[in-house]
């Protein structure tokens, strides 16, 4: 070896004609340590792997949208110091306020193991089992030792159960509640309809007050046991803090695998439990989602991923070609495409017909009587985009940046979320395109700003990356549609003369009025000629 580094080396050493760097025996060991570093050093992605930390160009964009404000979940936030709550102080009137989440949690998981007549060690015993495929779900490795990993999960997942379960209870506490009020004013509505004399009502009146006034201890009593739970429940009493924590278990990074929570509810059989609910069916009625949108064949991950679930169409998705450009929702508008919310999808419908024969678009008339668009088969003779509806609160940006932060990672051939944004982006540029998908009932608007929800919007398409779009031929057609010289006239006559009833009946009589005018005047010169 070393005979052939020193020949190599006199060769160099005697060609002028080529500068090349003498070749040693501690270059070509650099050059292998430079090869190996990298492969040694890239990262695994092991096939559980879903559940990911936000990149950096999203999170730089709006870092408080993807960090939880409340409760810590899983690796990727635990131990941080913010994390406190509200930070209260135990007082003599109330001595159970913990003074932070993590002793929150530690108390649930107290509750949980009493609920289940379970120790903890056979808790931890179903978690230990499967740390491993737990480990594989996260996208960077835990620095956390296997006994502090497990105890973090078995906190975190317990006090989640125990947090879904108490929900359910009081729902259904609730809705006890409200039959039996109404029960009780079906009771005494005969009462108030069937007499005739004011005597007898008043009378009768004064002897229900008296009863009540007799019974109303006897059903304080009963509220006050039934409320016993809610007041002693530090999460429910406080909605406020129960919303804060339902957002913070929807963020990506705040995540513990679906199937782990699903395996402690199943495995873990106790007196109380209904067994024909299941832990989806439990998740679903705390995120208000539709357990009928998740495909068959797929499985929830996670909690972020029920939610996405919850938005996406029921469609097959379509890879189309991206979406360079669109125009905008109100200058659609006055080339004649007309807006509905649809429950499904994105869906543009355009007869054939009307594409070779504009003139048969009939949107005009449908605008003055709207009472006619019951017909489908004069609904059908307009160009209709028709948009899913869209609740927009406080909670909106953050929920959705957290959905399209999934799709980035893990669904980038099937980002229905993110597709179905940057669409709104290029529909949406000012407050007049909102006010447009408001009154068209596409928009529920609970910002009460339409220039609020134009620019959350506008901003939620930021540094989003599209990988060809489920709309992308749509787009096309719309924008053949708008640069259609017959649909962008006939459309801005529509706007402007025949927007609703009244507008369309004073064009009308004013055509008329105007003809007879007409009329009126050439009228005698046509006689004169005749006679």
């Amino acid at each position: 070896m070393n005979l052939e580094i020193d020949e190599v080396s006199k060769m160099v050493l005697t060609s002028a004609a080529v500068d090349i760097p003498i070749v040693t025996q501690d270059n070509l060991i650099c050059e292998e340590l430079i090869i190996d570093v990298p492969l040694v050093m890239e990262p695994v992605q092991w096939r559980e792997c879903c559940i990911y930390k936000v990149p950096k160009k999203l999170r730089q964009v709006k870092k408080e949208a993807y960090t939880p404000k409340l409760i810590s979940i899983g690796p990727f936030h635990h131990g941080e110091k913010d994390l406190r709550g509200e930070k209260e102080l135990r007082d003599e009137e109330n001595e159970n306020v913990p003074r932070d989440m993590e002793m929150l949690k530690v108390r649930y998981f107290m509750d949980f193991c009493y609920r289940t007549r379970k120790c903890q060690k056979e808790i931890a015993r179903i978690i230990e089992e499967n740390e491993v495929k737990i480990r594989h779900c996260y996208a960077e490795i835990s620095k956390l030792n296997s006994e502090d990993f497990v105890k973090m999960v078995l906190v975190d997942s317990t006090f989640i159960i125990e947090l879904f379960l108490r929900s359910q209870e009081n729902e259904k506490r609730n809705e006890k509640r409200s039959q039996e009020n109404e029960k009780r004013i079906q009771e005494n509505e005969p009462l108030l309809k069937n007499d005739a004399k004011k005597e007898e009502n008043e009378k009768r009146s004064q002897e229900n007050e008296k009863r009540i006034q007799e019974n109303e201890p006897l059903l304080k009593n009963d509220a006050k046991k039934e409320d016993e739970k809610d007041e002693e429940d530090y999460i429910l009493s406080k909605p406020w803090l129960a919303e804060g924590i339902k957002q913070d278990l929807m963020l990506l990074e705040n995540q513990l695998p679906f199937f782990i929570l699903k395996e402690l509810y199943d495995q873990i059989s106790y007196s109380e439990k209904n067994n024909e609910i299941s832990f989806l069916d439990l998740a679903c009625g705390y995120f208000s989602s539709s357990k009928s949108k998740i495909p068959a064949g797929k499985e929830v991950n996670h909690f972020t991923d029920l939610v996405r679930y919850s938005y996406c169409p029921s469609t097959q998705y379509k890879k189309g070609s991206t979406i360079t450009h669109l125009y905008s929702a109100t200058k659609l508008y006055g080339a004649g495409v007309m807006f509905r919310n649809d429950e499904v999808d994105i869906q543009f419908k355009k007869l054939q017909l009307l594409e070779i024969f504009p003139c048969f678009n009939i949107s005009w008339f449908l605008n003055c009587l709207p009472c006619l668009k019951c017909f489908p088969c004069l609904e059908r003779m307009q160009t209709l985009l028709k948009v899913p509806t869209l609740i927009v609160d406080d909670a909106t940006e953050i929920c959705f940046r957290n959905l399209m932060a999934l799709e980035q990672c893990h669904y980038p051939s099937e980002s229905y979320i993110c597709n179905y944004i940057v669409l709104l982006d290029y529909l949406i540029n000012t407050r007049d395109d909102v006010e447009l998908f408001v009154e068209n009932k596409i928009i529920i608007n609970g910002l009460g700003s339409n220039e609020a929800v134009a620019t959350m919007v506008n901003n939620l398409g930021l540094e989003i990356v599209e990988n060809r779009s489920h709309y992308g031929e749509m787009a096309k057609k719309l924008n053949v549609h708008y640069e259609n010289c017959y649909n962008h006239n006939m459309g801005t006559l529509t706007s402007t003369y025949f927007p609703n009833l009244w507008r369309g009946t004073l064009t009308v009589v004013g055509l008329v009025v105007f003809g007879f005018s007409i009329w009126s005047t050439i009228k005698p010169f046509v006689t004169h000629q005749i006679d």
